[in-house]
């Protein structure tokens, strides 16, 4: 162990790693004590002769040891602080030295009125220029801002301690590029942390929750120490508090499938997250849930909601649950990358959709990154893999802007990226023989759910290996959209599945694969609220990092042609009636009056083409069970509906039949009909549920001419 001291300018006093309190003082009580001289007991003065003297014996000499001198250590200034100056109240965060110091500076203003605190806006210092000395650490910058100032020239100065005494304040002034000084607040030293987060995390009985994994257990590229969720992110700097103990609900109360949908998980968040609130807030909630919908490939989920986004997510211990050393690193991981997503840190891959755009980072060892997209595949990236964010995603953890990162704040990343139009022209180089295709109706009534298909193939005769996973909602196919406005914005899915891919052979047996995604609503709202001609183009992210371009796919949305059009269209462009076709239904709360509008299109204008849709979200919901978990730790349960969804279900697919211009796609009019067969066949009609599944192979072998695709729906039909 190397003892220096780090504050000396030329760098050479930088220890291996900082003395804690309690090892200083553990030094300081080893140390030995100087030596006292050893004198023996007086003797009386007149029995002392010089005979007797000579005749005693001489006391062996006693060495003076020597007493090596312990450089006591001072204190880092990195983490944050607080102080006031009138009604304004500063949080400041400092960033300079201690652990992994990210040389930034940033911080946020509240203004003060009464008992009311009121967020005012932000400034980060990127490239702040440091002066350290014996006593004082110096620090000035040019700051951003997030509201207009000519005062963004700061100088900063924190006394430098020992490390036995309490952290001093820091003073920090505000100025203008000409020396006009502003504003001085003395700011106390907070907490170490840039940051802290309270996380309620919830837990269906029987999956029991993450706690803990040993680095070491597996060869990784990090130090091994035994590591939790908390303890991920406290080791970025921002300290994740667990707030109480989990709740735990009955698994004999999560319905017979054990299976969450995202509906579900939708309106169970909002009612059971206890310390939520419509506002931006360090609290975020996670629930530990065995299964999704989409079965066990479907590790997480990051929940992006109408209104305030980002303050929720749930796991699925189905694809990550187990014991083993592998199985609690994937719990580790995914919890983490989870959260990540809470505060609004992208797929490494992905950082292009960031607002403003990064470059993307597939190959950075991150909790954000998949190990299935890591140049080399997952043994690679574990193999490498330190258990930590990259640097750029601890920069913006610890300093991003307050709305930029506080759950609740900014909605998830809105595709900026994809505003300057390139997402439009063709690649220089494309040697891929993947091919992605879009086909959607040339034009759609106002107000029409805009469903779009997705086909992806290959052009080689040797066999490819593809990821079939093409839904929008899991991340790997990217919608850009040209609106009539000449605004291009990125289709963001209501709710974003992260998902493991399906990888599949794309061969002569099999060329292609196939997914249908409503992409009318999502975080950012309504897409296709304008009449006039749209633009479409998706884009695939392949398993060997090549990104493919489909086609340029032009629809039209038509003008409404009289006034019922116009109520109608008026009605279905609401937000929770948007929500409702995203989710296929819901029975929550929040969204009462998008149900009450469904119900209103099918009870008072039950002829009209566009009560298709309100039949099929409330067909589809009603076939199904619907659990909610309660504020009390229970989940309440809708059983399904099937003579419901019958009434409903069964006139979307007589005139998808009758007139498919009027009627569903294919892919969803094959998924309507298997609801419709499996509710027939729960009523206990499975002649008329056999009949159903004919009916659905015969059509689509008039419609379909890809073997592979009859064939799938032969093996559907073959189910009822």
């Amino acid at each position: 162990m190397r003892l220096q001291d780090p504050a000396v300018a030329d760098g050479a006093g930088v220890s291996e790693y900082e003395w804690s309190v309690e090892e200083t003082a553990q030094a300081l009580i080893a140390a030995p004590m100087e030596a006292v001289e050893k004198v023996e007991p007086a003797l009386e003065e007149e029995a002392i002769t010089p005979e007797l003297t000579e005749a005693l014996p001489r006391p062996p000499a006693v060495p003076r040891p020597v007493v090596p001198r312990l450089p006591l250590k001072r204190r880092t200034v990195s983490g944050r602080y607080r102080g006031r100056n009138g009604t304004w109240e500063l949080e400041l965060r400092i960033d300079v030295d201690g652990r992994r110091p990210l040389n930034r500076v940033s911080g946020d203003f509240y203004s003060i009125s009464g008992g009311t605190v009121s967020y005012f806006g932000s400034f980060i210092v990127d490239s702040p220029v440091l002066s350290f000395t014996t006593n004082t650490v110096k620090i000035k910058g040019v700051a951003r801002t997030t509201w207009t100032t000519p005062f963004n020239h700061i100088w900063i100065t924190i006394p430098r301690v020992l490390i036995l005494h309490p952290p001093a304040d820091a003073t920090i002034l505000f100025g203008t590029s000409a020396g006009q000084q502003g504003a001085t607040y003395v700011c106390r030293h907070e907490s170490g942390y840039f940051r802290s987060v309270q996380l309620e995390m919830d837990c269906v009985q029987d999956v029991a929750p993450f706690d803990s994994y040993n680095t070491g257990s597996l060869p990784s590229g990090g130090a091994a120490r035994t590591l939790t969720v908390s303890g991920a992110f406290q080791e970025a700097g921002i300290d994740v508090q667990m707030a109480g103990a989990p709740n735990v609900i009955p698994v004999s109360e999560a319905g017979p499938n054990l299976q969450w949908s995202d509906a579900e998980l939708h309106a169970s968040m909002e009612r059971h997250f206890s310390l939520w609130r419509d506002a931006p807030q360090w609290k975020v909630w996670l629930l530990a849930a065995y299964e999704h919908e989409l079965g066990p490939g479907l590790y997480g989920i990051m929940f992006d909601q109408r209104g305030k986004q980002r303050q929720g997510c749930a796991v699925f211990h189905r694809g990550i649950g187990g014991n083993t050393a592998e199985r609690k690193r994937l719990q580790l991981y995914t919890y983490v990358h989870e959260l990540g997503h809470c505060f609004n840190l992208l797929h490494s891959w992905q950082k292009q959709y960031a607002t403003p755009p990064a470059p993307n980072r597939p190959a950075s060892l991150s909790w954000m990154n998949y190990p299935w997209y890591f140049p080399g595949g997952p043994a690679a990236f574990w193999g490498a893999f330190p258990f930590q964010f990259d640097d750029l995603e601890v920069i913006h953890l610890r300093h991003a802007f307050r709305d930029d990162v506080i759950p609740g704040g900014k909605d998830f990343t809105k595709g900026a990226a994809l505003t300057d139009g390139t997402v439009f022209d063709a690649p220089l180089i494309d040697q891929t023989s993947l091919k992605l295709e879009l086909e959607a109706k040339k034009s759609f009534a106002y107000g029409e759910p805009v469903v779009v298909e997705i086909k992806l193939y290959t052009m080689s005769l040797w066999e490819q290996e593809a990821n079939v996973r093409l839904h929008p909602n899991a991340g790997y196919v990217q919608i850009a959209i040209h609106k009539p406005n000449g605004e291009i914005v990125t289709f963001e899915p209501l709710i974003e599945h992260c998902a493991a891919p399906e990888t599949r052979v794309l061969d002569e047996q099999f060329p292609s694969a196939y997914e249908s995604a409503y992409i009318g609503f999502g975080k950012d709202g309504l897409y296709f609220d304008q009449v006039g001609r749209y633009q479409l183009r998706a884009l695939y992210h392949a398993p060997d990092g090549s990104t493919i371009l489909s086609n340029i796919l032009n629809l039209f949305v038509r003008a409404p042609l009289n006034e019922t059009d116009q109520i109608i269209a008026e009605m279905l462009l609401d937000e929770q009636v948007g929500t409702l076709f995203a989710l296929l239904g819901s029975d929550s709360e929040t969204l009462r009056r998008g149900n009450a509008v469904l119900d209103t299109l099918i009870n008072e204008y039950p002829s009209h083409p566009l009560t298709l849709y309100a039949r099929l979200a409330k067909g589809v919901n009603a076939a199904r069970e619907f659990k909610i978990v309660t504020p009390d730790s229970h989940v309440a349960i809708r059983a399904a509906q099937p003579e419901e969804s019958v009434k409903l279900l069964q006139p979307v697919v007589d005139t998808s039949e009758k007139d498919p211009m009027r009627g569903l796609d294919n892919i969803s009019l094959g998924m309507t009909m298997m609801t419709l067969a499996h509710a027939q066949k729960a009523m206990g009609n499975t002649r008329e549920a056999k009949a159903t599944a004919k009916r659905m192979e015969s059509l689509f072998e008039k419609r379909i001419s890809r073997k592979h695709v009859l064939q799938q729906v032969a093996e559907q039909a073959r189910s009822i």
